[in-house]
Parts: structure tokens; C-alpha cells; sequence
């Protein structure tokens, strides 16, 4: 899979180029994806997304749903590129996960917001806020989603504190969901990849 650091129609392979890389690869995909995966707390799951993770998911969509028409693969390329790194910032899928569907239900109630209260802290620098779900609102008076997308704006001072070596903190404030680590040093080394 070719990076490019712009998906295109004419940079996607066809599904069967694709059906062949993906037997060879998908190992080392989910690795990526594991390795950039942040569990805050026993309930958070935080999953940056890189080019290669928004390109897996494209040509995933495009295998599963057979889309092969011109229109259809823009149509999945508008909806996931989005969360493709921009050199700034980080994107994450965020993942709220309570296996039990009643105390789902409950915690979701009790955690509207707390997608606004995430936070990156660059070691030495001041803290930053996601900027969640700017495609559409998913949350109402009752309840938050499970799944949220975030985005965490860096200065450049803070990109380049974090490919000097600064540690990095993951936290989230809100009232009903007070977490925080320090993001482990291989996961760090990938995030800064995304960083210009």
C-alpha cells in the first residue's frame, strides 16, 4: 500500500490488487493499528488513525461493500480522509466501551461531553483540548455516543517537543471520568511521525 499523503481514486488499488496485498499485509496493519492504541482507564479507547490506517479502512469498505464505481469509492473517501493526520495535529477514533448494554446505557447518560474534555499535555507545554466530532454532533441531552472522533491541534512548538523526545500525557477531566497516563514511548515514536 502505497502512501502518498493524499488518498485519492487513482492512488487506491483495485480490489483485486487489493485482495492480494491485504492476504500479505494485514498482519502488519493491525499491528499499527495496535501500536497506536491508547486505553484510558477500563473504558476509554483512543485509536489514532495514520494514512495507512485511513487507507486499510477505505479499501476495507470498498472489498466488503464491492464498490468499484467511480462515485461510490469518492463517496468512501470523503467520509473516512478526513481523519488522516494533516501534520499538525493528531486524529483519533475514539472508542467508549462498556460491554454490558445496561451499563452502557447509564454511563453514556452520565458521560455527555466527555469527548470536549479529553486532553493532550506535551511535557513543558501547555494543555490542549480535542476538537471532537466536526462532521456531525453525536451526543444529544440524554446520552453521548459510544464512538466520538477527535482531533488534538499542536503548535509547532509543541510538534517539535514531541520529535525532540517530550514525553506526552493523555487525560481526560471530565467529572464522571478523571484519567490520565503518559502515552509509552513506541506509541509516541508513531505519533510523531504525523507531525511536520
Amino acid at each position: 500500500m502505497q502512501m502518498t499523503g493524499h488518498i485519492a481514486p487513482d492512488n487506491l488499488m483495485s480490489l483485486e490488487a487489493y485482495s492480494k496485498w491485504r492476504k500479505a499485509h494485514k498482519a502488519e496493519v493491525i499491528a499499527h493499528r495496535k501500536l497506536r492504541s491508547v486505553q484510558l482507564g477500563e473504558h476509554i479507547n483512543l485509536q489514532f488513525e495514520s494514512e495507512l490506517t485511513i487507507r486499510y479502512q477505505i479499501q476495507e469498505m470498498l472489498r466488503i461493500e464491492k464498490i468499484f464505481e467511480e462515485d461510490g469509492i469518492q463517496d468512501e473517501i470523503e467520509a473516512y480522509a478526513p481523519l488522516v493526520p494533516d501534520g499538525s495535529n493528531w486524529k483519533a477514533t475514539m472508542l467508549i466501551e462498556y460491554p454490558d448494554v445496561n451499563e452502557r446505557k447509564r454511563e453514556l447518560a452520565r458521560l455527555i461531553g466527555v469527548e470536549d474534555r479529553m486532553f493532550i499535555e506535551v511535557e513543558g507545554q501547555p494543555r490542549v483540548y480535542a476538537i471532537a466530532d466536526e462532521d456531525l454532533d453525536r451526543e444529544n441531552e440524554q446520552k453521548t455516543s459510544a464512538v466520538h472522533f477527535v482531533r488534538f491541534e499542536l503548535t509547532p512548538a509543541m510538534c517539535a517537543a514531541v520529535k525532540a523526545g517530550a514525553g506526552v500525557k493523555l487525560g481526560c477531566d471530565h467529572t464522571n471520568y478523571p484519567a490520565h497516563l503518559s502515552i509509552s514511548p513506541e506509541t509516541l515514536a508513531s505519533l510523531a511521525g504525523d507531525l511536520k
